[in-house]
């Protein structure tokens, strides 16, 4: 098996690798600002910011080191792309917030309205936009490329990204259960796979950005809880769901056919 390496790739493999250090560990946001403001949680604003900051890097670095790189961000395909892959999207969304309001009630915390756009709209509008950037538009595609003598490359690039993408998910649980932290790795690939093969299959990152950003949308339940913690039978409704998802992901892909 043959894998094909130039200077482009290699400068995007390492953009990503330090695009991926910052957005785990917040880097450098975290380590100089602490701000406040209103109920908001001050790492969110950190992390938020620390966003804007990743994306100024990321088209730097394409502008000086792999200026002819595509993200495809292919602004045609977006309305084709959110009638085919916008109704699983949706129902994913709904069973996902179903399943966190069922999971957390009874709520025990009054968010002021700032704290709800924020914390549970305007930041997963960042995670969708940076995660959707870095590790499909950039890393998918790399691998994609590294295997292009491969017939299946695009089938090799979506699962290799999407298993990179759920581990890469374990730092963000490194304090919570076993089971949280295997069950989080099992979504996050589900959910990688299933946003690879709608990146690849409508040429579009916008639709992905914006798939990814609306099925993270669910988690505003969190915002009117106190502590953060994932419920157990949340989770007993999520995982099975996810991996129903990552597997037909796969099946639809492969078949050439659509969600509907």
């Amino acid at each position: 098996m043959k894998i094909i390496f130039n200077k482009e790739i290699i400068y995007v493999l390492i953009i990503t690798i330090i695009v991926a250090i910052m957005d785990i560990s917040g880097i450098p946001t975290t380590l100089f600002l602490n701000l406040s403001l209103f109920d908001i949680n001050p790492i969110i604003l950190s992390l938020f910011i620390n966003f804007i900051i990743i994306i100024g890097f990321i088209f730097l670095s394409r502008k000086l080191l792999f200026p002819s790189w595509d993200f495809a961000f292919n602004k045609k395909y977006l309305v084709e792309g959110i009638k085919k892959y916008g109704g699983v999207t949706l129902l994913i969304f709904i069973i996902t917030t179903l399943a966190f309001y069922i999971g957390l009630k009874p709520f025990n915390y009054n968010p002021s309205v700032y704290k709800i756009i924020f914390e549970g709209i305007i930041y997963y509008i960042g995670v969708g936009l940076i995660e959707e950037l870095y590790i499909r538009g950039l890393l998918l595609n790399a691998i994609e490329i590294l295997f292009k003598k491969r017939n299946n490359s695009t089938l090799i690039a979506i699962i290799i990204s999407s298993v990179i993408f759920g581990i890469g998910h374990i730092f963000g649980s490194i304090d919570s259960s076993l089971l949280v932290i295997v069950s989080k790795v099992i979504w996050t690939i589900s959910l990688g796979l299933f946003l690879g093969v709608i990146y690849k299959r409508s040429n579009c990152l916008l639709l992905s950005i914006i798939a990814h950003s609306l099925i993270d949308f669910s988690a505003i339940a969190f915002v009117y809880k106190k502590d953060f913690y994932y419920p157990s039978v949340s989770l007993i409704i999520i995982i099975p769901l996810y991996i129903a998802l990552g597997v037909y992901s796969i099946y639809v892909y492969k078949k050439g056919i659509y969600f509907y």
